[in-house]
């Protein structure tokens, strides 16, 4: 006789594990060992799962009611540690599984946040200062615990700057060897040539080393000033000001518009905003978690 128990007898998952809180400068950022991707368990068949029902999850999570999550899921919207969904009531571990809405992965962690800040110029990117000059940690305050920013943007720059309580996904948005791109408006003096956006990707030699951007553009030109667009995953000290300097266009201003998918859109300086679980879950995407 078969013995086995009925989906609706399973029992409920155990309480989520709160994330590993970052460390508050970059050497302790650095340190910290995220689990690789291919080191996981994998996930037990759909009909051996335990958990919780993923119209449930999905509900909870802000796709829609669960009625609109199962006409989703039977259009094949909705997948699973990439495989589409075929069948209702499938039970899944919001900690562990890799649930995606038309092929972009949603956050489920609650234990976890991360927010995007327009920073204004003048201020330090440090949670404290000893010359009681403005800084990150003035701006968030109490906002969550455990924040730290993710890499850095000089005093004088200024946009979109990440803060946020998960470790592992800090370590590896400002770790160079996950080459995320960020991107710039830049203000210059003086006109630019046609040629130099070839010169940037093909790189400039610095005092430092050489390096390419990922892309360059004119936006704007006007009396004498221009707005350049650039991209690029170098995260080293003044790195955008040095490289246009070197090619004869000082920069007068400088924003920091897009880190990976998440861009500052309409945020107006200084304010914060908390990323939607579909930016967080794109930026896991991005660098393999």
């Amino acid at each position: 006789m078969d013995t086995a128990p009925h989906p609706d007898e399973l029992p409920d998952p155990s309480a989520l594990q709160p994330g590993s809180p970052g460390g508050e400068g970059w050497s302790e950022d650095m340190e910290l060992a995220p689990v690789h991707p291919g080191d996981r368990e994998p996930a037990p068949a759909s009909n051996e799962r335990q958990g919780e029902r993923l119209q449930k999850v999905l509900a909870r999570a802000g796709v829609g009611s669960r009625r609109v999550c199962e006409d989703m899921i039977d259009a094949g919207r909705i997948s699973v540690n990439g495989a589409v969904v075929t069948v209702q009531g499938m039970r899944v571990d919001p900690a562990t599984d890799k649930i995606s809405v038309d092929g972009r992965r949603l956050e489920l962690r609650d234990d976890r946040v991360t927010y995007a800040l327009n920073k204004p110029p003048g201020v330090i990117t440090a949670m404290s200062d000893d010359r009681d000059r403005p800084t990150v940690g003035d701006m968030i305050g109490d906002l969550a615990p455990g924040l730290v920013h993710v890499g850095r943007l000089d005093q004088d720059t200024e946009g979109l700057l990440l803060v946020t309580n998960d470790g592992d996904l800090a370590h590896r948005l400002a770790h160079p060897s996950y080459e995320v791109k960020k991107t710039y408006l830049a203000q210059v003096s003086g006109s630019v040539s046609r040629e130099l956006h070839r010169r940037l990707r093909a790189g400039i030699e610095l005092e430092d080393g050489p390096v390419k951007v990922d892309s360059f553009r004119v936006v704007d030109t006007h009396a004498g000033q221009s707005v350049v667009e650039v991209v690029l995953h170098e995260g080293r000290k003044h790195i955008v000001r040095r490289l246009l300097a070197e090619v004869g266009l000082p920069v007068t201003r400088l924003t920091r518009t897009a880190i990976g998918p998440v861009s500052l859109q309409r945020m107006r300086s200084g304010s914060i905003r908390r990323l939607t679980r579909q930016e967080v879950g794109a930026l896991e995407e991005l660098v393999g978690l």
